[in-house]
This record gives structure tokens, sequence and C-alpha cells, in this order.
């Protein structure tokens, strides 16, 4: 994922993220999709490194492949995991890979709030070429250069929430919007039923717009550009992990 932080102190304010609280991302009032929900980021106590949101349930050892035109995907969930701003997150492990070649290398770190909302809170990325890394640009780390986490999968998803998933300013920023929560997917893994759509915006560039269909009890099933892209990317494989 990407993400950018606004380090202005009025500027957090209109971006609603806080580094302190208790309140979940559904407490904030509904809005009219112009602006992100003020989600507080809760005590680094809160935190757990089991996350069985039924959207995102990153179970350790689950491996997730996806295929989309010459990209293959791997997300697998580690068994390790990483301190950051005091919360001991899930690191998640995810590449890319073109004709056999891994063109980026990953590493996510998430936690679960007592909510059940899934906090994103960085990644290590690094864009490789010819075995050679040739980027870190998309790397961030809450808690960093004013990095916040950001809301990767709410609890409670209703139509119309919106809410930042990442947040660093001039480096990543990324906005979901629940969509619908009823939509019938079929992937070459499977069909599913009573997906999650959400609509994913990066409002440093708002020329791409891409969609997401999370199937409960698996996660993430589908990704289709809608804007900028007609980039489709589905589940091929899955093992569920321990």
């Amino acid at each position: 994922m990407r993400l950018s932080h606004l380090t202005a102190v009025l500027l957090l304010v209109a971006a609603g993220v806080t580094a302190c609280g208790d309140s979940s991302p559904n407490d904030a009032a509904p809005n009219d999709g112009s602006t992100p929900t003020r989600a507080e980021v809760p005590d680094a106590s809160s935190f757990t490194t089991v996350i069985d949101n039924p959207f995102m349930p990153w179970t350790p050892g689950a491996v997730y492949t996806y295929e989309g035109g010459a990209e293959r995907i791997t997300v697998e969930v580690t068994d390790d995991t990483r301190e950051v701003m005091g919360v001991t997150t899930v690191v998640v492990h995810d590449t890319v890979s073109e004709s056999g070649k891994v063109v980026e290398d990953t590493y996510d770190w998430y936690a679960q709030d007592a909510d059940g909302n899934v906090w994103y809170f960085g990644e290590d990325s690094k864009e490789i070429a010819d075995g050679k890394t040739t980027s870190t640009e998309g790397s961030w780390e809450a808690g960093v250069d004013g990095a916040q986490p950001g809301i990767a999968m709410e609890a409670d998803p209703q139509v119309g929430d919106y809410y930042y998933q990442e947040f660093y300013e001039g480096h990543a920023v990324d906005t979901g919007e629940v969509l619908a929560l009823d939509e019938h997917v079929d992937v070459p893994l499977g069909s599913y039923d009573d997906c999650l759509r959400t609509e994913d915006v990066n409002p440093l560039d708002t020329s791409v717009v891409e969609d997401k269909f999370y199937a409960p009890g698996i996660g993430l099933v589908l990704e289709t550009g809608v804007k900028g892209s007609d980039e489709r990317s589905e589940l091929v494989e899955f093992a569920p992990g321990d």
C-alpha cells in the first residue's frame, strides 16, 4: 500500500488523524465523500497481532496468489512481527513478478485494534530491475518523519464510509470508500457472495481509480481498474495458513 502524511498541525486536523485516542473510524458521522473519516489512532496497548477481521484475516502462513496481465503477485502472512510506534505488528510479505522475475518486493506491517479495525503501519518496499534495487520511494514507517498509520480494513464497513488507508506527505496517500457489501465475484479460484467493494484513490494522483473486492473469510479476491487503468488482478491460489 502507499500512504502520505501532513506534518503541519492544521493539515493533520483536516485529515482527521491524530496520534492518540480510542475511537474507531465508524464513530464519526457519515460524510458526503469529500473528506476522509477522522480516525484516531488507539493506544498501543489496545492492538493485537491476532488479525481476524472477516474481510482481512491475516492468518500466519496464509498465502494469496493473484494474476493479472503479465504480473503474478504473491502475498504471504509471515510469523514475523515488527514494533512500530510501540505497536507489535504482523509482517506481510508481498512480491510482484513479471516473466518469472521479481520486480517489486515489499514487507507491510499490520495490527488489529480492540474494535476489530485493521491498521496499516507502513512498509519496506523495493522496486527491482535486473536483480538490483532501483527505488524505495514507496517505503514509510508510522511515527517517522510525521507519518501516521491508516485504516486498512474497518471492523464494521458501511456503504459511504470514506477513510485514509495510508498517510505520509508527498510520498504515499491512499483513501478507501465503501461502495457495496453484497457483491458477487467470479475469479479463477471460485465464486464468492456478499463481497465488500471499496474504491481506492491516491489523492496525489486522482487519474487512477481502483475497485477492490473482499470475500468474507478470505480477504481480497479481485482488484480492477475503473479509471485510468484497465488492469484486473484475480485470486488464483489461496492457502489458508495455520
